[in-house]
């Protein structure tokens, strides 16, 4: 995918980025591409289309939730920056927080959003229990984005003591989640669960591999 047929399916799929913008997305992922070279980032085998495997889906959850402006969003396990990266990049007025337990990665994401040009991103090294466990993120953030990360009940529990009441917890997820959900409604009677399937026009691939979202509130 090149970058006019990436900004005319986010377009038609209400996702409007303006030249600035299509700018950052380039420069993004040309030292995305760079640095998996040095660190692994993303899959090897996914080199080629970073573009509609990694950004476009990053930014499919905008097609289904609104970010106010001023939100705090929580990006957890973001390895090179994903999906907080392409998100802050589109709402370029919330404040975007990327931890991963992996100091070189939390690094290397720091400086590509450094590189966006964006300022409210910050980059932290944490597991996210320790930051669960620090009062200035206690009932913090408004949302929490996590893209292959581990299993819905288990980032839940992490982050649960983190996010605002009302706060969406949003998963980016695949296949069949009747187990998942179950779990979660199992342990958290008071939980609201939205399976979204991702269906974008003019791009059928998220459809094809099932790909969803999981929109959790507690």
């Amino acid at each position: 995918m090149d970058i006019v047929e990436f900004w005319t399916i986010c377009s038609a799929n209400g996702i409007v980025l303006d030249k600035e913008q299509v700018r950052q997305i380039e420069r993004y992922r040309d030292e995305l591409v760079y640095w998996n070279e040095k660190v692994n980032l993303i899959s090897r085998k996914d080199i080629d289309n970073v573009l509609e495997n990694h950004v476009l889906h990053s930014l499919s959850c905008l097609k289904y939730i609104s970010l106010p402006p001023g939100a705090k969003c929580l990006d957890l396990g973001t390895g090179g920056g994903l999906p907080g990266i392409p998100i802050a990049i589109a709402q370029p007025e919330i404040n975007m927080f990327l931890v991963d337990s992996i100091g070189k990665k939390t690094k290397i994401a720091g400086m590509l959003a450094s590189h966006t040009g964006l300022r409210r991103i910050k980059s932290v090294t944490a597991r996210v229990e320790e930051l669960a466990n620090k009062k200035e993120y206690r009932t913090f953030f408004d949302f929490v984005f996590a893209r292959a990360v581990t299993g819905s009940v288990r980032i839940v529990q992490w982050v649960e003591k983190l996010v605002k009441p009302g706060a969406k917890i949003v998963l980016f997820k695949g296949g069949d989640l009747t187990a998942e959900i179950t779990d979660l409604k199992k342990i958290y009677s008071k939980i609201n669960v939205v399976e979204q399937k991702i269906s974008f026009l003019g791009y059928a691939h998220f459809e094809k591999e099932e790909k969803k979202l999981l929109i959790c509130s507690l």
